[in-house]
């Protein structure tokens, strides 16, 4: 049997005197999921992975119906909303936790916390970890440890562990990792939940909620799960609710690729890992199962939560560092700048606030300024996010009228009725354009088309701007002199 450790904590003092603590401040529960794709929550499309705990949140919450992440690879995504900047401006476009970005005198979203007397602490993936490797080891990744007060690791057998396991790639082309790293695999694990990382990291994360309860002190506890990440890993018995038989495959359309241009075709195909259908629906089915684990994890935080009589005054975020494809297209995991891709799951439940869904646009980067405003706290001047605070009291309040991602020199503007891809600084690497109203899943690139000629020129001259707008605050413009 494959030994599970939870790492030690690490105690981290503070580079600054942290300012007094108001009476009555409220604690922030943040939990993030791994490559979850919003399309997987039943509370955001009914019929896929059963998820009670996080549709229990979204009744209790503010449901956003359009977040997008701003990178949709899991490091500098990670890197951007943990900083208050966009990957392209801070330059985090690899697997950086960031602190080489923004310079030692910039302060991370949970140390802005701390500087205002808030002890931080993290459990699980926050910062960058590779997924198995860094779990495998149970090590740092590319953490920031001043941004924390405590950490601690959840050490898990990922791939490794003793179960039915099946390799669903064959990677045909020979170019892309095989075994035990960023594959479609799955295992259907033997034992139970405190077997594998999330199940650790839920245990841990109880644990200090009960210890903080009595700190007399507000608490910003990052929770962090590596589900649904590959390799699809949990318990058997959350296999059981999805046989691969039943799995109903997104449409496929003849010619899908006809007018998508290459820089557009993702990195993981059904083509290029030889995947046929049987392969197919045994991938979804056991990522549905991986989403239904992490929920079961996710319950477990909450309800201690509540059981603690912490909830009344405890400022819950759950979301993911981007969504996740599942055979849209014939495309597989990340990367890809197409909806599925870039948009996350993103719930906010304060305290007071009634329930809503917001339709707003609304990006990860956001999470900074809007919690801190949540929590009474000043917004930094430099970060590049907007807060979303008064959506909490009116939902229908707009923040954005787009959404802003990144993908090395790719570049999407998702607007109320168009995405827009622009591949390439000018676009010499290809467009694509699609009618959101029309054509929701995204089949026709319409950048092409001369009666949207138009259109396609409105798109590109604002997405010049946006980029415009990035670069402008960029933080090595405004980075304080040495």
């Amino acid at each position: 049997m494959h030994r599970v450790i939870l790492g030690l904590a690490v105690l981290l003092g503070a580079s600054f005197t942290p300012a007094a603590v108001p009476a009555n401040q409220p604690n922030v529960l943040f939990i993030i999921a791994d490559d979850l794709t919003a399309e997987a929550l039943s509370c955001y499309r009914k019929g896929t992975a059963a998820t009670p705990a996080v549709d229990g949140l979204a009744t209790r919450g503010t449901r956003y119906t359009r977040a997008y992440c701003q990178f949709p690879v899991c490091g500098p995504s990670r890197a951007s909303f943990m900083s208050g900047y966009y990957p392209h401006g801070s330059g985090t476009m690899g697997y950086e936790s960031g602190r080489k970005q923004i310079g030692p005198d910039r302060l991370t979203w949970t140390q802005h916390f701390a500087k205002h007397g808030y002890h931080t602490a993290r459990v699980g993936k926050i910062f960058h970890m590779g997924v198995p490797g860094d779990i495998e080891r149970g090590a740092d990744g590319a953490d920031d440890p001043v941004s924390w007060h405590e950490r601690f690791n959840s050490q898990g057998p990922e791939w490794k562990a003793r179960g039915d396991g099946e390799l669903l790639e064959n990677n045909r082309d020979g170019k892309l990792p095989v075994k035990g790293g960023n594959t479609l695999e799955l295992v259907k694990a033997d034992g139970d939940d405190l077997a594998h990382a999330d199940g650790k990291t839920a245990q841990k994360a109880c644990e200090l909620l009960k210890k903080y309860k009595t700190n007399g002190k507000p608490f910003f506890l990052a929770v962090g799960f590596v589900r649904p990440h590959v390799p699809f890993v949990a318990p058997r018995n959350y296999f059981e609710p999805y046989p691969w038989k039943d799995v109903t495959l997104p449409k496929k359309v003849a010619g899908d690729w006809d007018d998508i241009p290459k820089a557009g075709i993702n990195y993981k195909t059904s083509r290029n890992l030889d995947l046929d259908e049987e392969r197919e629906k045994k991938a979804v089915a056991a990522y549905f199962a991986s989403v239904a684990y992490l929920d079961a994890q996710v319950a477990k935080v909450l309800d201690t939560l509540k059981e603690e009589k912490l909830d009344q005054n405890t400022v819950v975020v759950f979301t993911s560092d981007h969504g996740f494809h599942l055979c849209e297209h014939d495309f597989w995991m990340k990367v890809s700048l197409m909806e599925e891709s870039a948009r996350v799951p993103l719930i906010v439940a304060v305290p007071g606030k009634k329930p809503g869904v917001c339709n707003t646009f609304a990006e990860l980067v956001d999470l900074y300024p809007t919690v801190s405003e949540v929590c009474g706290l000043p917004v930094p001047e430099l970060i590049q996010g907007k807060s979303l605070a008064k959506t909490l009291d009116d939902p229908k309040h707009a923040v954005r009228d787009a959404a802003f991602c990144v993908n090395g020199g790719s570049f999407l503007l998702r607007t109320d009725r168009w995405a827009y891809i622009r591949h390439g600084r000018d676009g010499q690497n290809g467009k694509q354009l699609y009618d959101m109203e029309k054509d929701a899943r995204q089949y026709t690139n319409l950048a092409g088309v001369p009666e949207y000629a138009t259109a396609l020129k409105d798109m590109d001259d604002r997405l010049t701007r946006r980029l415009a707008e990035v670069e402008d605050s960029d933080i090595r413009r405004n980075r304080p002199k040495k």
